[in-house]
């Protein structure tokens, strides 16, 4: 099973979204091995963001992303990571397709609810950054066997 990080971004819990959001997730059939809301601060971002960091417009994604805590999560599934992006659809919620989270509640490049790794090695990096080891389980879930195809798994 494949592993990913995602964070409902300040835009997404200031606008009541963080239910919706973990219920498509969960109703895709992806797997919570991790779930906790935490406050942001300067130094995680300049290293989430590190590639962005010297561009003019970091300021304004620190204040949006330090504006209230944020949910983070680790989803657990087959093609996790892929399988996230594309429910996660375009940076730019006004370019997403209608059907994905950013399509369906966001109006904005920045302020666009969530965040989704975008590469495995990037979501190993990434759960790192947000999770200790002992904050993300595994565990057995019996509903494997209706979401997967025995050669699936």
């Amino acid at each position: 099973m494949e592993r990913t990080l995602v964070l409902i971004k300040p835009s997404g819990v200031i606008r009541c979204l963080i239910g919706d959001v973990i219920a498509r997730f969960q109703h895709k059939g992806l797997k919570i091995a991790g779930l906790k809301m935490m406050q942001l601060d300067e130094a995680i971002l300049r290293e989430h963001y590190a590639h962005l960091v010297e561009k003019p417009f970091f300021p304004l994604i620190l204040v949006s992303m330090t504006r209230t805590p944020v949910i983070a999560m680790v989803l657990e599934g087959v093609d996790a990571v892929e399988v996230v992006r594309g429910m996660t659809g375009s940076t730019n919620g006004r370019k997403a397709a209608p059907g994905t989270i950013r399509g369906d509640y966001s109006m904005s490049g920045q302020e666009n609810i969530i965040h989704a790794s975008d590469s495995h090695e990037n979501a190993e990096i990434e759960i790192r950054r947000f999770f200790k080891p002992e904050e993300v389980f595994n565990y057995t879930d019996d509903l494997m066997k209706y979401l997967y195809a025995p050669d699936e798994v």
